[in-house]
Order: C-alpha cells, then structure tokens, then sequence
C-alpha cells in the first residue's frame, strides 16, 4: 500500500517519550485543502478524553487565529499506523464517514483510544518494531463551490391562463410561417408559430403549430422553464409538458391536423375563413441556476 497522501509522522526511539515528561507532541505542519494541519500524539492516552493506556492521535488546524472571522473547515480525513511487519497501513476514521467541523471551539478531532497500548507494543502487530512507528493522515477539506439552483412551481390561475389568436383569410395565406402579437401568461411573454401548409416532414400533409417562449434573451442558458400546456384549433390540439431551456424555446405539433380535415368544412375548423388558434397555459416549473 502506498503511504498517506498528506503527511508521514515518524518517530525513532519511542520508549524515550515519557523521560521527556512531555505528554503531547506535536508534528511539523503541513498544507492540505488550502489550510494549515499538524498532528498531535499523545504517545500514552489522552487523559482528559479517557484515552489512558491507549495511543491518542487527532489533526488539529493551525494558526487558528489568523483565519477570518467566524471561520469553519468541514473536514473528512483519515488516520494511518504504519504495520511493518506486513507493509501496510491501518486506517482509522470515523465508523459513520462523519464530517468532522472545524472551528474555533473545535480546532482538533481524532481519537483518543486509537490503539490500545498492549496492542501498539506487541512488536508481532508490527506498529512498534525496534522502538520506532509511524502515523499519517489523509485530510480531504469540503468546500462549497456556491453553485445550485433554486426550482419553484407556479400554477397559473384560470383568468389569466388562455391566449386566442384569431387568423382571418386563411385560405390566402402561402406556405411561410405566422407569428402571433406578443402576449403574457405566468410573468413570461409568448408567442404562437403557425405553419399553415405544414414545416418540416408535415409539409405540404399537416397543420404545425407551435408555442415559443418570447422572453427577452430567451432563455438564459442558467435558467429553464418548464411548462404544462394545451396548444391547438378546437377538437384536434397537444397537451404537452416541456421544457423551454436554450436553443429548444419553442415546442408544440408538426402534426396537428391534417390539411385534408383542415380544409374540410363539415369539420368546422375552418368559420369564415377564420381559424382559431387556442394556448392555455397551466403550471410553470422555474429553474434558476446560481453561483
């Protein structure tokens, strides 16, 4: 295995430690995640957390007091004992893959019953050979990038859900496309595309019809729109659900009618040379993108 990813703490002549009379030691620091890191030993037991007999190790984040006010680190990380005998590392860390919160009420987590002592000074366990060890840590800091988005639903009331564009002298009209005047529904401006002879493979077969979101800048490529709607001429019309996000800003049929029924007057679409174009708009999804 390959040893920790951020820092090795090795010591050489470990039986020593306690003829210092130090009960702490504290390693070198070290840069991870953009923050400053030491590890600190308590070669027999933390007392005050209840880590007598055992090794003691936590991370702990340094120059606390140079970092801004009401700062905060959340933190996974992971602690290693060297085995060699076998080696490898033991890895220590907690059972549940908590996040461990830095502040400055909290500047240090780990564990204060890491490895029993019996356990660390049995040579055959390979963590203490001819009086020296190592430790490590692996520190992953979580950081916000900002980014999300914030979806909200909006139904549209009846009074104001319906649009009707009425296309006078319709048997004149060619073979391009009409636009409907600009209208609102939901906050949002539309507009209607009607393909009287049909666009695309409908050409020259079908009515196409279509609803087109008009907004200015539509749409911002940080934003969607989705949209429950009915589009059509009297009995033959599509009830869709869709969204309207750069470059689709317009969905509806190529298909509606067929020119045959369209033109067949006993199937009243056609009144005086009118047709009658219909949108009702009834629920708005708005997603907006943030950073």
């Amino acid at each position: 295995e390959v040893p920790p990813a951020d820092y090795l703490f090795q010591i050489k002549s470990f039986s020593l430690l306690p003829d210092t009379k130090e009960k702490r030691y504290e390693s070198c620091d070290f840069v991870s995640g953009g923050y400053t890191w030491k590890l600190c030993l308590y070669p027999n037991g933390d007392e005050k957390n209840n880590g007598n007999r055992h090794i003691s190790l936590y991370l702990a984040i340094s120059g606390a007091n140079t970092l801004p006010l009401g700062w905060e680190v959340n933190v996974n990380f992971k602690l290693f004992v060297y085995d060699q005998v076998r080696d490898k590392y033991l890895t220590i860390q907690d059972a549940n893959g908590r996040v461990s919160r830095f502040n400055k009420l909290k500047t240090e987590w780990g564990f204060a019953k890491l490895l029993s002592l019996d356990t660390f000074n049995d040579a055959s366990n390979g963590y203490l050979v001819d009086d020296s060890c190592a430790f490590g840590v692996e520190v992953y800091v979580i950081k916000s990038t900002g980014r999300g988005e914030c979806l909200s639903v909006k139904m549209v009331e009846p009074s104001n859900n319906t649009y009707t564009w009425e296309i006078k002298n319709f048997s004149k009209l060619d073979d391009g496309v009409l636009y409907s005047e600009l209208f609102s529904i939901g906050n949002h401006k539309w507009k209607i595309i009607v393909y009287p002879k049909g666009t695309g493979s409908a050409k020259g077969k079908s009515l196409s019809v279509f609803l087109q979101l008009a907004d200015s800048g539509t749409p911002p490529t940080k934003r969607k729109l989705s949209v429950g709607f009915t589009l059509g001429v009297k009995s033959s019309k599509v009830k869709d659900h869709c969204w309207f996000s750069a470059p689709s800003d317009n969905w509806g049929s190529s298909n509606l009618v067929s020119l045959v029924d369209l033109h067949d007057r006993s199937k009243g679409f056609i009144v005086h040379d009118t047709l009658v174009v219909e949108v009702q708009i009834d629920v708005m999804i708005d997603v907006k993108e943030f950073t």
